[in-house]
């Protein structure tokens, strides 16, 4: 057999270029649907049955179990929803994902792919230059579906034609006929595959090709195609591995799963795939899926019937592949918990410690999946943010009122640079993920989402750092031993009071951007107005009660000093309702919230 390193090399692009494909495929779903993606995931915490559906149609639709899974372990990370419901999504994600074999195998070897795709990508590219997102998504969405049946193809020319080297092919035929090690032996390839291209739907055409070119025997695919689903579970566990325990341990119930699934699976493997013969036979009236690799070693067969028992061959995979996975799924969801206790005898967590609730809830590194989807969760970091901040905010009005050099207030001092801390590296993960997000494949709605975000993150740092600077203005104030009048008090209550009310104002609306209103907006600008007003109300009293001796020169400063960094607090402030406005007045086309924006900007 002459059979190159660039023929090798031709054999890897091919598999390259069928997983472009199916990325392709899945950002442009994700774009067209990312919003309803969105809607789908918050159902996911309702109940078991609904957790299974979810994750059935979020797979289905991105094509890509390894994917949703990911998305699952960060929302497990997150504390979006308990161990025992992401399981019952990752158990829907395992039948989600026999889609993409259903497709490859229908139309790979049913319909001539070749006689359509060209058509296909004629209408695809011109999608792409069209004005609606939609419809350029659409368009990308086909331009992958091109890729992926375009990388099947090349697949199938560029493997090694072991019929022209007999000692090969007759060493292959000889692991394939070692009964019950054989079926070990080719599980076990079909792991490492899949472990190493970290898709089974790849691994599921590569042996699909295989299979179709009577190399290796039907039992002996249907051996890798169980194989494949463990070796799909190193994607997430990678993932895991950047999370905190409760990730851990929902990629660890994700290998529990499909391994204890194999456990029971593989003793009864023969009478599987005997069931699965009988339906492609009784049932669906297929043919035998069996009959293709006798016929390929025996020869004499018309291409046209090489056709048919090539389809009968997929179609049994494909049936294979989806029979294991339901009755896995049947089986194992009534034992949800036990899968959780199992998980966490395994997963130890760790003691909650100061650290670990500086740590990000909703995004960890390594877990950039689905970039549509991951805006949801940045959204919600963003809101944990907005409160930790608020948390700086109530720890120094509390230090207004504690008297210095004591423990409380040391202690309250030390929480208050934590915070400040904290929130400096939270800005920079948090916009060292969107920059990710952004690198990926998006919808404009998306891009412009992002931006927003950014700039919000931005805003809530100088609101933390106008926090971090009053409590040291308070630290120098006692330093230089000046002292406030009840007057300088009531104003600095007062401030901080407006400054705080702005705040949890604001909160709820960084929650639910897509639902403000005009009127939400125009409380916020209002409470701004307020502040600036009561700023230049103190500034001007300022000088007349130290003219009037009734506190000292250098009191006032500090004071002054206090009172301006809480309005400039409050700028920061309006300058995210700014950003979620012009998201609104964007999204709406026609600025219908134009009316409230802050005429001081």
């Amino acid at each position: 057999m002459d059979y190159s390193i660039l023929d090798f090399l031709a054999l890897i692009g091919a598999v390259c270029l069928f997983l472009y494909g199916m990325k392709v495929m899945s950002e442009g779903l994700q774009k067209a649907a990312g919003n309803s993606l969105r809607s789908i995931l918050s159902a996911m915490t309702r109940n078991r049955l609904m957790g299974v559906i979810t994750g059935i149609l979020i797979t289905a639709l991105i094509q890509s179990s390894s994917a949703s899974t990911v998305m699952v372990v960060s929302f497990v990370n997150a504390g979006l929803m308990t161990l025992e419901q992401s399981m019952a999504v990752i158990m829907g994600a395992n039948v989600g994902t026999t889609f993409t074999a259903w497709i490859v195998s229908i139309f790979g070897f049913k319909v001539n792919m070749g006689t359509v795709l060209m058509p296909i990508l004629a209408f695809a590219v011109p999608m792409m230059f069209m004005k609606k997102n939609k419809t350029k998504s659409i368009g990308e969405f086909l331009i992958g579906f091109v890729f992926l049946f375009m990388g099947l193809s090349l697949i199938s020319e560029n493997v090694p034609d072991l019929s022209k080297s007999p000692e090969i092919f007759e060493s292959l035929k000889a692991y394939t006929s070692m009964g019950f090690a054989s079926v070990v032996l080719f599980w076990i390839v079909g792991v490492v595959i899949t472990a190493v291209i970290q898709s089974s739907a790849a691994t599921f055409a590569i042996v699909l090709i295989l299979a179709a070119k009577g190399w290796v025997p039907f039992d002996m695919a249907c051996a890798m195609v169980l194989g494949s689903n463990v070796g799909t579970t190193i994607t997430p566990v990678l993932a895991s591995l950047g999370g905190n325990a409760a990730a851990r341990k929902a990629a660890m119930g994700h290998v529990l799963f499909n391994l204890l699934g194999a456990v029971w699976q593989i003793p009864l493997f023969y009478f599987i795939v005997k069931f699965v013969v009988w339906l492609n036979l009784a049932v669906f009236h297929v043919g035998d899926p069996n009959e293709l690799y006798n016929v390929a070693n025996a020869g004499g067969a018309t291409e046209a019937q090489l056709a048919g028992m090539s389809f009968a061959m997929s179609f049994g995979m494909s049936m294979f592949h989806t029979v294991l996975n339901a009755v896995n799924l049947l089986i194992m969801i009534w034992v949800t918990g036990l899968y959780v206790k199992l998980v966490n005898i395994i997963v130890k967590s760790k003691k909650h410690t100061e650290e670990e609730e500086f740590k990000l809830k909703y995004i960890s590194v390594g877990m950039l999946s689905a970039a549509e989807l991951n805006i949801s969760q940045a959204q919600r970091e963003i809101v944990v943010y907005a409160q930790r901040v608020e948390e700086m905010l109530g720890l120094v009005k509390q230090l207004v009122h504690t008297k210095t050099g004591t423990e409380e207030f040391n202690n309250k001092f030390t929480r208050v640079g934590k915070l400040e801390d904290a929130c400096d590296r939270m800005e920079i993960e948090i916009a060292n993920f969107l920059n990710e997000v952004v690198g990926g494949r998006l919808s404009l709605e998306a891009k412009h989402q992002v931006a927003m975000m950014l700039n919000i993150v931005s805003e809530l740092e100088s609101i933390a750092d106008s926090c971090n600077n009053v409590a040291k203005t308070l630290v120098r104030k006692e330093e230089a031993h000046a002292h406030f009048s009840e007057y300088n008090y009531k104003n600095i209550d007062t401030i901080l009071r407006y400054a705080s009310e702005a705040m949890t104002s604001m909160i709820p609306l960084l929650t639910d951007i897509d639902n403000v209103t005009a009127e939400d907006l125009m409380r916020n600008y209002d409470k701004e107005r307020e502040i600036n007003n009561f700023r230049n109300l103190c500034r001007t009293e300022n000088i007349e009660k130290i003219n009037q001796q009734e506190y000292p020169y250098q009191a006032g400063i500090f004071y002054m000093d206090i009172i301006c960094e809480v309005e400039k607090l409050a700028d920061y402030i309006v300058n995210v309702i700014d950003s979620i406005d012009e998201q609104i007045s964007r999204n709406a086309h026609d600025g219908i919230h134009a009316e409230v924006h802050n005429p001081e900007k």
